[in-house]
């Protein structure tokens, strides 16, 4: 496990977990992100996850796929994911690389994110 200072943020907004990359993460800081995360979904009884970007210039594709896995563990936990604040830079290497997010919906910013999860939680609630 890696130890040292934590480069990310995972805050409670009601149902939701809030999960901010404050810098970018080498692929050992990801993997302790993601073990975090995934715990907390469990502890906090989480509903849906925002994964927020927005502070990265660069999503190589073991940062990708790593976001990826975490959407889809997080459903597999019963939240649902999107990832926010993917820069425009970001957003065009990643589709000239071929790399996306799968599954995993994107929004704009955190704003939307929330307007997301408040309208699929209510549609899975529903449904």
């Amino acid at each position: 496990m890696t130890r040292g200072p934590r480069l990310f943020s995972i805050l409670r907004q009601g149902p939701y977990l809030i999960a901010s990359v404050h810098t970018a993460l080498d692929d050992s800081q990801l993997v302790r992100f993601q073990q975090d995360l995934v715990e907390l979904i469990g502890r906090k009884r989480a509903r849906g996850v925002v994964i927020d970007v927005a502070a990265l210039d660069v999503l190589d594709s073991f940062a990708t796929r790593t976001l990826r896995d975490m959407g889809e563990m997080a459903r597999l936990r019963g939240a649902i994911t999107v990832i926010v604040g993917i820069q425009p830079e970001v957003a065009f290497a990643m589709v000239r690389l071929g790399m996306d997010t799968g599954t995993v919906s994107t929004a704009l910013d955190l704003e939307e994110g929330l307007a997301f999860l408040d309208q699929a939680t209510s549609t899975v609630r529903l449904g």
